[in-house]
């Protein structure tokens, strides 16, 4: 017998846990596998694969033969896991009717040959895509190779059970109740530490199955790229593998399992993967996918309980994930980087949760963006569609309770508290996963993306704050330590290095917060507000320097990050809500015997309104995706002119809204003082005017004289 290095992609020398008798394997085959003696003086060589993280998986080579042999593990396993005896009744009943799997050969059950069960299978040549990025071919391939595999699924949903003599292969009827049963059932046995989220989950599972929980079809279990091999030049799916946790059940857990990649959280590194999922790659979007499969099966793309299948597939995984950490503590599993997975269980059932909160679009969104300029990705699409119905569902319907209670509290203790529904609107966005919008690692949006978005938050003065997308300088009266930025006096330092930012805990001696400061009479309760702080002598250890003297501007510039346009990208939002205030007014109000709208000034305020907020939308848009495409530094003059821009014109909007709505206007029956307020505040807060302008004007001389330049 040999063991060498082998030529086949993705195996290596067997591990020592899972070594066998390999003199009794040849013997055996010699007896039972027709041609295994084709060259009688070839050695068997043996290698394992060191993908999976089930059934251990070993490459033959015998001459010119090759085979894979599947076999159980050793030591100790859960109930009902790990049963290779279906692995090859599906296989051999598939492999009949010319579905795509290697051709099986055969099955031994006589566990003395090389300690357990196997079954040997034809090796099939061709490629596997242990990335689903897929790197290192065109989108166009990219995208092909995903319709094959969606529609290779269709396929295998499409089956007749019946006609593949499948019967009591699966109990069928009542698959997804079974499922939480036995994944919970699987985990508990298998969990090494108590995971409040896996407990949530199955519990929400079990009361949420949904009704049509009696469909019979074959089911793989575990479909997704990597268990595909693909012929090696075309796009074309030529077996599929891993067939180990396939029965009869409901196919859509099939398509779930599929669709996991698109949902998967961004602090959870994929195994195998270079990166998490990209637009713009040449991968179809779910919907997509979803289109081509119920087109391919002869269904609706509007699939029912989506969001159970998704979160049913996410404690799914994690129960799996649960069990390999636990063969890995007993030494017997085949993967070398199985310890991760202990701190992979929470996140992915944190994650089914959220997945069961959220209301997810199946069906391809009506309309083509490919034309539309500065288009938004179909996450952006996505996620502005779901901002869009919270905001009208949940946030707008409070804004009278939250006014009310800033009214109530203004001259309270719990003046600096907020309201309980702001609290409760928090946990309902997080749980639909509308959280951190801001930050394009976690939510996967661009500067276009997420300026629709704010602009759609923008409606609202708390909903930037509900969905945890506040403006990065936001206070907090309860603060115990306060980060300050201080000039150090070091002329010889370049001005971009001659400030610092230190942490000081605000029971330090000498820091005495003496009142609240308000803006235009507000005191900005929900921000935190702002105070008016004194710093008499006060000294704190040389260690709170903030990564060192110097470091000020480069911190400030660091926790900005994307956000330098967000102030202008909400603004658009505001000028909207104003203009929409404006009109409910004018068709409602009359003076002088006749609507105000019919007054010749108030139409032209409404037309002159929507002229300046398509104009601010556009250079805002304009500003985001030279942001996406050069970053900051390469839209300075576009970033300085919006911040110019947005603020003047929404303040205008807004005063002539006022002017329409009269002395309710400034009231508090409606939001519009409370807008002036805050737009006129930014013309300071987000750089005075002036300074925009100065720079404006110098990137605008310099692009002229490099323009001139270049004509000489």
């Amino acid at each position: 017998m040999e063991e060498r290095a082998s030529s086949e992609p993705g195996a290596a020398e067997v591990l020592p846990q899972h070594e066998f008798d390999r003199r009794s394997l040849q013997a055996h085959l010699k007896e039972h596998l027709p041609g295994f003696e084709a060259e009688p003086e070839a050695e068997l060589v043996v290698t394992q694969y060191r993908s999976g993280q089930s059934n251990p998986t070993f490459y033959l080579q015998k001459g010119c033969q090759e085979y894979v042999l599947r076999k159980k593990p050793p030591g100790p396993l859960l109930p009902k896991a790990h049963q290779i005896d279906r692995e090859f009744k599906v296989q051999k009943a598939l492999f009949s009717i010319g579905f795509p799997v290697p051709k099986p050969l055969l099955y031994c059950s006589n566990a003395s040959v090389i300690g357990t069960e196997f079954y040997v299978m034809e090796h099939v040549k061709g490629r596997i895509f242990r990335d689903f990025t897929i790197p290192g071919v065109s989108p166009a391939e990219r995208s092909a190779i995903y319709v094959a595999m969606i529609e290779t699924l269709a396929q295998l949903h499409s089956l007749n059970v019946h006609s593949l003599q499948l019967e009591g292969y699966g109990i069928g009827a009542g698959y997804c109740k079974r499922q939480v049963s036995t994944w919970t059932k699987q985990y508990q046995a298998a969990a090494h530490q108590d995971i409040p989220a896996m407990n949530q989950l199955s519990n929400w599972l079990m009361k949420n199955l949904p009704d049509n929980d009696n469909e019979e079809n074959l089911i793989h279990g575990d479909f997704k790229l990597d268990n595909i091999v693909f012929h090696p030049t075309q796009s074309r799916v030529i077996a599929v593998l891993d067939w180990e946790l396939s029965t009869i059940g409901h196919p859509l857990s099939d398509l779930a399992h599929l669709s996991v990649f698109y949902f998967w959280p961004r602090t959870v590194p994929f195994l195998n993967q270079s990166s998490h999922f990209q637009e713009d790659i040449g991968i179809p979007s779910m919907e997509e996918l979803i289109s081509i499969y119920s087109r391919c099966r002869g269904i609706t793309p509007i699939l029912p309980n989506w969001n159970f299948f998704l979160a049913l597939s996410y404690f799914k995984m994690a129960g799996i994930l649960q069990g390999v950490y636990s063969r890995y503590l007993l030494g017997n599993n085949v993967s070398e980087n199985s310890f991760l997975f202990a701190s992979v269980v929470q996140p992915l059932a944190e994650t089914g949760l959220q997945l069961s909160k959220r209301t997810l679009r199946t069906a391809p969104p009506h309309g083509d963006t490919t034309q539309q300029l500065f288009a938004q990705s179909k996450r952006g699409q996505e996620v502005l569609s779901q901002v869009k119905h919270f905001m009208k569902q949940h946030i707008l319907p409070a804004e009278k309770e939250v006014i009310e209670f800033y009214a109530q509290n203004e001259n309270s203790e719990n003046k600096w508290e907020k309201p309980l529904v702001i609290d409760k609107l928090k946990e309902m966005a997080k749980a639909e996963g509308l959280w951190n919008l801001f930050l394009p690692a976690i939510s996967g949006l661009n500067q276009v993306d997420y300026a629709l978005i704010a602009e759609e938050t923008g409606k609202c003065f708390f909903a930037p704050d509900v969905f945890n997308c506040q403006a990065p300088g936001a206070g907090n009266p309860k603060c115990k330590i306060a980060i300050v930025l201080g000039r150090t006096e070091n002329t010889s330092a370049s001005r971009h290095k001659q400030h610092s930012m230190i942490l000081v805990p605000m029971s330090t001696p000498g820091v005495e917060v003496i009142r609240p400061l308000s803006v235009f009479g507000y005191m900005d309760h929900l921000h935190g507000g702002h105070f008016e702080i004194h710093f008499n002598q006060v000294r704190v250890p040389a260690s709170n320097l903030i990564l060192g003297e110097g470091r000020g501007f480069d911190i400030a510039q660091g926790r900005l990050g994307p956000g330098r346009i967000h102030h202008c990208m909400r603004i658009v939002g505001l000028a909207e809500r104003a203009l929409q205030i404006m009109c409910t007014r004018a068709t409602q109000r009359v003076a002088f015997k006749k609507k105000l709208y019919s007054h010749e000034v108030v139409a032209h305020w409404i037309a002159e309104s929507r002229i300046a907020i398509e104009e601010i939308r556009l250079l805002t848009l304009r500003a985001a995706h030279k942001i996406d495409t050069l970053g900051s530094s390469g839209a300075k003059k576009e970033i300085a002119m919006i911040k110019v821009a947005a603020p003047r014109a929404a303040c205008k909007i807004v005063d002539r809204a006022i002017q329409v709505c009269g002395g309710a206007g400034v009231s508090q029956d409606y939001p519009l003082a409370n807008m002036y307020a805050l737009t006129r505040t930014l013309r300071l807060a987000d750089g005075p005017d002036e300074v925009h302008l100065s720079a404006i004007a110098a990137l605008e001389l310099g692009d002229q004289a490099r323009s001139l330049r270049a004509k000489v």
